[in-house]
């Protein structure tokens, strides 16, 4: 069985180099490895060209200035020669079994359960303080998922490419949240994706709360033009919209114990985050630790609001292009 790993870049010149470093020293080497770039200028393109002539991977790069995401993905995986393809992104650390542990389903014994899509997973791979609170506040534990519900993310994901096929690739109109159509589909037609935990990536995440809004933001904006997660969103404007402003007047016009409904539904809110940050706080000294404690709201909240503002956006366009066949993807 020929396996192809593939994945899209763009201008990733600082990060490249470890993600082939990492694919080079993978236990289960891939038989080749397929990167689209998006029109890089800051070297990467160089970069890919020299490990390519070095032969230290079986290495193909195609240029692809101006692709999105899913236009990439289907470009590297319908130049790629494997019967499955292995997914990851461009700044992610993989650790040396990964490519072992995605295709170990995929060779189970004849007789056995035939799979066709892999999850693997990933965890944070913070720098900073403010990073590993950011990766608490909006990253799961493993812990917490359910295999039957699960959606990889891109980061960590195989399949065979008759599914992709079958799947009719990446939705190419879809600048964000494209891997979740693309899950979704593939769950809708094979079941649930085989969870591979052991195939594990290490993902950075956003540096700043600047950062950190315009990632939410352009999910929240993919969501409204996929007409993904109505029930979510519409939870997140009661919450913030109604009920907030509701036991705020209610403290102040009716009784003062309306503050400990108010703390603790945000305690409720937080409580998730906070399990998470208690087992990434070892490295760091009192002071700090209690900087992160105050961070995590102040992320849970940028990022609602990243999501308020973006999905109505993602809702106009979705309107606007309503002709569109594509988008009824349903």
């Amino acid at each position: 069985m020929k396996v192809s790993v593939i994945c899209t870049v763009w201008n990733e010149a600082p990060a490249i180099e470890r993600l082939l470093a990492s694919l080079e020293a993978q236990s289960r080497p891939p038989d080749e490895v397929v990167i689209a770039d998006g029109g890089s200028t800051d070297g990467t393109l160089a970069i890919l060209a020299e490990w390519a002539g070095a032969g230290r991977l079986p290495l193909k790069v195609l240029e692809r200035p101006g692709s999105n995401i899913s236009e990439g993905r289907n470009a590297a995986i319908a130049a790629a020669a494997g019967d499955v393809i292995a997914v990851t992104d461009a700044g992610v650390r993989i650790e040396p079994g990964w490519l072992e542990a995605l295709v170990r389903p995929f060779e189970a014994p004849e007789g056995s359960h035939f799979v066709s899509t892999v999850a693997g997973w990933f965890v944070a791979d913070p720098e900073t303080l403010f990073e590993t609170a950011l990766g608490a506040t909006v990253l799961p534990h493993l812990r917490e998922v359910d295999p039957a519900t699960f959606l990889p993310s891109s980061r960590s994901v195989a399949f065979r490419r008759a599914a992709w096929e079958a799947a009719e690739g990446y939705p190419e109109w879809l600048d964000y949240c494209e891997d979740l159509i693309f899950d979704l589909r593939l769950k809708e037609l094979y079941g649930p994706f085989h969870l591979a935990p052991e195939a594990l990536v290490h993902f950075r995440p956003r540096p700043s709360l600047g950062a950190f809004f315009k990632q939410y933001y352009r999910y929240a904006r993919g969501d409204g033009k996929a007409d993904l997660w109505r029930r979510r969103h519409f939870v997140r404007y009661t919450t913030y919209l109604v009920l907030a402003p509701a036991l705020v007047i209610l403290a102040v016009l009716h009784s003062p114990w309306w503050w400990l409904a108010a703390l603790a539904a945000a305690a409720a809110y937080l409580a998730t985050p906070y399990r998470r940050l208690a087992s990434m706080l070892a490295p760091y000294g009192l002071a700090q630790r209690l900087q992160a404690v105050a961070l995590v709201p102040i992320i849970r909240v940028v990022g609602d609001v990243a999501k308020m503002i973006g999905y109505p956006v993602g809702l106009v366009w979705r309107r606007r292009n309503w002709q569109r066949p594509e988008i009824h993807w349903r």
